[in-house]
């Protein structure tokens, strides 16, 4: 397997792969909308994506967004997707993608990574079993645009 920092000449795989992760999340298909959201986060270099391959296939991805902690002035990143195609399942790619975030980190010198998962979402073995801890000192608080 190799893992690769995905740029615009990576656009078209990045955003199928995108798109089958919304799916997963009951969002309806919608590759042009994929397509338009990842083009846009690479055009403003908003996020990092990494690029999974599995015998020169593209099999998974994990997107990092840059947040920043004014508490520790130092910046960390949200790693806010990870997918990986469900016939890839089960060989390691979800841990090499999280293994791979995790040394760009620390490479970066950055703070840390931060993620939120669903209650149910049986990953979270695999995120602890890789250092993540679950947070337990703070709750969660999100503000929904009314429109």
């Amino acid at each position: 397997m190799k893992i690769i920092e995905a740029n615009e000449t990576h656009l078209e795989i990045v955003a199928e792969l995108f798109d089958g992760y919304r799916v997963f999340y009951k969002q309806k298909s919608d590759i042009e909308g994929a397509t338009t959201f990842i083009k846009e986060r690479m055009q403003a270099q908003e996020s990092i994506i990494f690029l999974a391959y599995d015998n020169e296939k593209a099999v998974g991805f994990t997107q990092l967004f840059p947040i920043f902690s004014s508490v520790s002035m130092e910046r960390s990143y949200l790693l806010n997707d990870l997918y990986v195609l469900p016939e890839c399942r089960g060989k390691q790619i979800g841990a090499s993608l999280l293994r791979h975030a995790q040394a760009f980190i620390i490479k970066k010198g950055y703070k840390g990574l931060a993620l939120e998962t669903a209650i149910d979402n049986p990953a979270q073995k695999l995120y602890e079993r890789l250092g993540w801890e679950k947070e337990i000192s703070a709750f969660h608080y999100f503000w929904k645009n009314p429109k």
